[in-house]
């Protein structure tokens, strides 16, 4: 697969507004942990395989299981996520899947309320928003893992 266009290059003033705003979730009160586990559930489901290597590296790297970096695809079955990543994991699904069923739930939403205040609820929806607009790019201009 040969990429496609360097957005980057193209538009470097993007990309340094896009990562200011990876650095201010980098640095807030979201554990890191789950910060990078929405991350990589959110590359999984979009099919984004730059993102999926990029942060699946990234959490080795920190000192993630390899029974959790294999686990976060089948999240619901395992019991290697502490209830509050469990509740980030399904928001990350729901906010990544719109176009599914065009809502989060008010379950779910209510889920991730039960572990999150509205600061950290704000950070995490950013979050999402913000994994899914890396997701959209690399898979449109054909990032490929490993670069």
């Amino acid at each position: 697969m040969t990429q496609r266009i360097n957005v980057a290059q193209h538009v470097p003033d993007v990309y340094r507004h896009y990562l200011a705003v990876e650095k201010l979730l980098l640095d807030s009160e979201l554990p890191t942990s789950t910060l990078e586990l929405v991350k990589l559930r959110a590359s999984q489901i979009n099919g984004c395989g730059y993102c999926v290597d990029m942060h699946s590296r990234d959490m080795k790297k920190a000192g993630e299981s390899d029974e959790r970096l294999w686990s976060v695809a089948a999240w619901r079955d395992t019991t290697v996520f502490t209830p509050a990543e469990r509740a980030a994991l399904a928001l990350t699904e729901e906010a990544t899947r719109l176009a599914d069923r065009a809502v989060v739930s008010d379950e779910v939403w209510q889920g991730a309320a039960e572990h999150y205040n509205d600061k950290q609820l704000s950070l995490l929806v950013v979050a999402i928003a913000m994994i899914n607009a890396w997701n959209r790019i690399n898979v449109t201009a054909r990032i490929t893992p490993g670069t």
